[in-house]
């Protein structure tokens, strides 16, 4: 049974308490839905613990009706709301029916009870509750709660809630004071409410002051917009980034048209799955880890199949793009059917770990998600991992110089065949890194991959063939031009606008934004 959370002792110190009567208790469960809205604004403002636990009661449905005894029903005991005595349940009970109206009047009740809670984040929590639903019947509360409170920024919160409260009074110079008063608040909620009430306002110098708050609301909020677009577009550009890592060493450097490349990042999403569903079975203390223990597998049941992919298949196509796309894409199709066999055709759920959820409030208006600024701090990871392997270790030297001239490389002991696996299955391995980053911000499905190939390529081919240092800046060019793009023009109109760029990009310069190096160059 729920227990409010010691509001006794908080409302006593805050002011007088009222019991609650048998007749108050019939007159919230009974009646119109105004009268029983007008009983409980009424009746809040100086609830007492039982007063607060009939209200939860009747916000879960556990309230019945027999005659005129008001009973509180759960696991199938009766009590009396007001004594606490256990009653017995006759089976001519009725139950009482909340409508949408008085439910929401109920949460936003309990959400004002939680003001007096000993938890910060509690009454903060119910302090924005009751400003995104402000009402004048609620100010004794809200009263109640100033004279209690001891945080500054609790206190005002509290200020902007009141003054919220006042704005649909009938008194002119409270609707003037809360005008003013509500300019002090710079976000979204405030400015919903000052518009509402500047569409029903009849008193111009009224009008002339929401008008101004909004103003000075709108000023504030500009900043946290084009900030939250910024992000949003660096965000965009790291995802890219990430899906087009394994396609600059299998296109870039190999000259392999990969059209399964999207599968090999769905594969990465499933391997994420998997291994989540491993941990919740048999590790479900641990589960909060269990992404860090799916990044070595997605990478290497990415690289497995890409090994396969190409032992099996492209080492008897280099040299011939045309064909390498064709047998790619239909491996591709391959790849998605034999994920709908094994794990069906819907998408399934990856979940975030708990240090993942949420996000990091810079403005009113401006929250980060955590699960994106671990994304792009991985790609960044990855970016350099990627880089150091490619420019500072053995491996990253033999794959450089069979790109860059494979007669010579082989005529000096370098075993190409072997060498293409090690970069093929590298390529195939970023891919699947990149999955399990997709798994935490999207859905997981057997079309995954298909939503990311076109603009993979895109970002390979605009960054310059073989080109880390250009996909980067492609990749977060075009992830930041789009969202820019989107807040003037919308979604559509923003990714034809960013395709028509780059086709007259490419065709004034064709090697991208740097020159091209490797087989194809040397062709």
């Amino acid at each position: 049974m729920f227990r409010p959370l010691l509001l006794l002792t908080a409302l006593l110190f805050s002011g007088w308490v009222h019991a609650l009567t048998a007749d108050e208790a019939r007159a919230l469960a009974v009646g119109e839905t105004d009268a029983r809205v007008e009983a409980l604004n009424r009746l809040v403002a100086s609830a007492d613990d039982k007063t607060a636990a009939f209200i939860q009661a009747l916000a879960d449905d556990a309230v019945k009706l027999a005659g005129d005894q008001v009973l509180v029903v759960r696991d199938g005991k009766g009590s009396d709301p007001v004594s606490g005595a256990e009653l017995a349940v006759p089976d001519s009970a009725e139950d009482v029916i909340n409508n949408n109206r008085m439910r929401g009047e109920l949460d936003t009740a309990l959400a004002g009870l939680k003001l007096f809670s000993k938890d910060d984040r509690q009454r903060l929590a119910a302090v924005m509750a009751l400003l995104k639903e402000p009402d004048e019947s609620r100010l004794p509360l809200l009263d109640k709660a100033l004279a209690a409170e001891s945080r500054d920024a609790i206190r005002i919160q509290l200020q902007l809630a009141r003054a919220a409260a006042l704005l649909g009074s009938e008194d002119k110079a409270r609707r003037l004071e809360a005008a003013r008063a509500l300019a002090e608040s710079k976000t979204p909620e405030t400015k919903l409410l000052l518009n509402q009430r500047l569409a029903a306002e009849t008193e111009a110098d009224v009008k002339t002051q929401l008008q101004a708050s909004l103003r000075a609301i709108e000023e504030a909020l500009v900043w946290g917009d084009k900030l939250g677009a910024l992000f949003s577009g660096i965000s965009l550009g790291s995802i890219l980034l990430l899906v087009a890592l394994g396609l600059a060493i299998t296109y870039g450097l190999m000259g392999v048209i990969n059209m399964a490349h999207g599968e090999l990042m769905m594969i990465g999403a499933y391997a994420t799955y998997v291994v989540q569903g491993l941990f919740q079975k048999y590790l479900p203390g641990a589960f909060d880890w269990y992404l860090v223990a799916a990044l070595p597998v997605a990478f290497l049941a990415s690289a497995g199949v890409g090994a396969v992919l190409e032992r099996g298949v492209l080492r008897f196509l280099y040299g011939r793009p045309l064909e390498t796309l064709l047998a790619t894409w239909g491996i591709s199709l391959v790849l998605m059917q034999g994920v709908r066999s094994l794990f069906g055709a819907q998408n399934v759920g990856v979940e975030n770990p708990s240090w993942m959820s949420g996000g990091l409030q810079l403005l009113s208006n401006l929250t980060l998600p955590w699960n994106r600024l671990v994304i792009v701090a991985f790609a960044a990871a990855v970016l350099l991992g990627m880089a150091f392997l490619i420019g500072r270790t053995r491996l990253g030297l033999f794959v450089r110089g069979v790109t860059q001239n494979r007669p010579i490389a082989s005529c000096m002991g370098v075993n190409t065949a072997r060498i293409d696996t090690y970069a093929f299955a590298l390529g195939s391995g970023i891919a699947g890194l990149a999955g399990c980053a997709l798994s935490q911000v999207g859905n997981v499905g057997p079309d995954l991959g298909q939503s990311y190939i076109v603009d993979a390529f895109m970002v390979v081919v605009l960054g310059g063939v073989g080109q880390l240092a250009g996909t980067v800046y492609a990749a977060l060019g075009l992830g930041i031009i789009n969202k820019l793009l989107e807040g003037w023009t919308g979604a559509v109109l923003a990714k034809i606008a960013v395709l028509v760029f780059i086709i007259v990009f490419i065709q004034k310069r064709p090697q991208g934004i740097f020159a091209m190096k490797g087989r194809s160059a040397e062709a």
